[in-house]
């Protein structure tokens, strides 16, 4: 099986504080992992340093993705490459809907313009309106979704469950090759958490990775997990089977201290 995603002895410092110390981790194509650990652990910093945030310096290793090394790339490169984060507090942008910011990211993704080009002959005209319409209405009855949900303001008085499932739409309409969730299970109740896990559900294949950063093992009941690791002082220091995360359910971190 091919390898999608490989961190080998990453290191990276926030305010030249080392957060993330030799983290080695293989996502392979069409694998699911999840990874847990107690809060302070450096699962957020992994995710938003493989994203490309500016914040968090890069002190060593490697990150590779698709043979290319993300780690030499800025934010939107590593976007148009196949990586996509869901974030865990998602921003609201009042004044642009979620039907332009769509389509707008989708043909950023595609390094196409909304309009006509941008005027030198190198960046190609995107997706026209009437088929993005089309791929978003189909998105959005995948994901079970009020057609009225695409003329809002993007996150603009949106639920914890609203925002995360325009998370998940964006993830269906950019379809990445790897897409990391940071704690998409944070702040929902039991029909939120269950209708975004389907979500996610109906945007596995062979071809698409997904690294699930998780307290809780709930979220897991609805998205089985091919691999668990758990995440401790910057490092990986445990890896197993889905039975990892209800072992931790029932135990917690104490063997951690």
């Amino acid at each position: 099986m091919t390898t999608a995603l490989s961190i080998k002895n990453l290191r990276v410092s926030v305010e030249d504080k080392p957060i993330i110390k030799d983290l080695n981790l293989d996502v392979k194509l069409g694998e699911i992992h999840a990874i847990m650990g107690p809060n302070g652990s450096g699962k957020s910093t992994m995710a938003y340093t493989l994203a490309g945030h500016p914040k968090y310096e890069v002190t060593g290793g490697e990150v590779w993705l698709d043979g290319v090394n993300l780690l030499e790339l800025e934010a939107d490169e590593r976007a148009r490459l196949g990586l996509f984060l869901a974030f865990q507090y998602p921003t609201s942008v009042p004044g642009i809907s979620m039907a332009n910011f769509l389509r707008t990211s989708m043909n950023a993704v595609k390094n196409q313009s909304n309009g006509n080009g941008n005027g030198n002959g190198h960046t190609p005209k995107g997706m026209p309106i009437a088929e993005f319409r089309k791929e978003l209405k189909s998105k959005m009855q995948l994901l079970k979704m009020d057609d009225s949900f695409a003329k809002r303001y993007l996150n603009e008085g949106f639920s914890g469950g609203e925002k995360k499932r325009a998370e998940i739409l964006q993830m269906a309409l950019l379809q990445p090759k790897v897409a990391i969730l940071d704690e998409t299970d944070s702040g929902l109740d039991i029909d939120a958490l269950r209708i975004v896990s389907e979500g996610v559900n109906t945007l596995t294949n062979p071809n698409r990775s997904f690294i699930i950063i998780t307290h809780y093992q709930r979220i897991l009941d609805y998205i089985k997990p091919d691999v668990v690791h758990v995440m401790f002082n910057g490092q990986i220091v445990k890896t197993g089977g889905p039975e990892l995360a209800k072992e931790l359910e029932t135990t917690g971190y104490d063997f951690l201290y």
